[in-house]
């Protein structure tokens, strides 16, 4: 269970946990920003209604097309909940690419569905949507019989199922919301794919993720790859260890460097490079520095020996390349994998 503390005058203060007061405020908050639950996705709906009659409270669209289910509880859950979740896969499992169109012109009716995939994931919109489904239950808690089936249901038989908490605390009338998961988002997501993917290629997809708190120019420089602004995030990197071959992928512009691993994550504090620590370094982007206190938010390193990178303007892409919102997971398209090994003058 999640524990709050504040500190004052060098005390710690904990504190208290509270109920929300209505349920609809997490519906609110994860329609207006997905993020929250660590889902880089768009809405595709609210309350949508299922050919059983019943609603599906969210439903939400990934990177590769794949549909997600949400569905939110304020309360303790009994188990009834996973199998209202699964009816609605069984659902959802059957819409085909025209369905998903014909959802949004339904929800909502003055967006069009290519035009919110590309502005939020930068790439063309698939043309084969709801290849996969997954689902997640977000409450408050969760009954020991239910963490029991969604545990079975994903680490037995690799069901893309999941649990986000929201916690909600009080203190001196400030609340504080924190999040936390079941299971391992990332291990849930790796076992789904092996029922439907191909073998791992062995190689690793990283996102660059340039921006405001880091810089392409710097990890090319250094030699390492980053991520920070929350656990959700920089716990991705713990998938890399020594030796393990990555290629690097900047959103909006296609693969941009291949590397190998030379060290396991550590704070950007305390990342050594050949001229001492990174963050005495000149850098391009001097936020990467941000939330050094805070080890939760803070940014974190893995040291990479980049055998060769590119620009973004000189970025490696072709129509349908894979493309994804996790800041590592594992390579396991051919076409890509093909077309990368080729492109980076790697000998197979």
């Amino acid at each position: 269970m999640t524990t709050l503390f504040k500190v004052q005058n060098g005390s710690l203060i904990p504190a208290q946990r509270k109920p929300l007061s209505r349920e609809t405020l997490i519906q609110d908050w994860v329609e207006k920003d997905p993020q929250l639950l660590g889902l880089d996705a768009i809405l595709l709906g609210r309350e949508v209604q299922t050919a059983h009659g019943n609603k599906i409270d969210l439903l939400a669209m990934d990177a590769d097309g794949g549909l997600v289910i949400i569905e939110l509880k304020k309360s303790r859950t009994p188990r009834e909940i996973v199998a209202q979740l699964l009816d609605y896969a069984s659902w959802v499992r059957t819409l085909t690419t025209p369905d998903v169109y014909a959802l949004v012109e339904k929800y909502r009716p003055n967006d069009k569905l290519t035009l919110l995939y590309q502005n939020h994931f930068q790439e063309r919109l698939p043309e084969q949507l709801n290849t996969s489904h997954s689902m997640l239950i977000v409450a408050s808690e969760l009954d020991p019989a239910s963490k029991r089936i969604v545990e079975y249901l994903s680490e037995e038989y690799k069901v893309a199922i999941n649990t986000a908490f929201f916690n909600v605390f009080e203190s001196d009338g400030q609340e504080w919301v924190t999040t936390d998961f079941l299971l391992e988002q990332a291990e849930v997501e790796e076992r789904s794919e092996q029922r439907i993917r191909p073998p791992w290629s062995g190689y690793y997809f990283v996102n660059v993720g340039d921006g405001p708190s880091r810089s392409w120019e710097d990890m090319r420089r250094y030699g390492f790859v980053a991520a920070g602004g929350g656990e959700f995030y920089s716990k991705r990197l713990d998938q890399l260890s020594e030796g393990d071959q990555v290629f690097a992928y900047q959103k909006g512009c296609g693969y941009v460097g291949f590397g190998v691993v030379t060290s396991k994550k550590v704070p950007v504090t305390q990342f050594e490079t050949p001229g001492g620590l990174l963050i005495d370094q000149p850098l391009k982007e001097p936020n990467l520095k941000h939330d050094a206190d805070n080890p939760v938010t803070a940014e974190y390193a893995v040291g990479v020996d980049w055998k060769r990178t590119l620009p973004f303007s000189e970025a490696k892409r072709f129509p349908g390349a894979f493309a994804n919102q996790n800041i590592v997971c594992k390579l396991r398209d051919p076409a890509t994998v093909d077309f990368l090994v080729q492109e980076f003058g790697l000998s197979t």
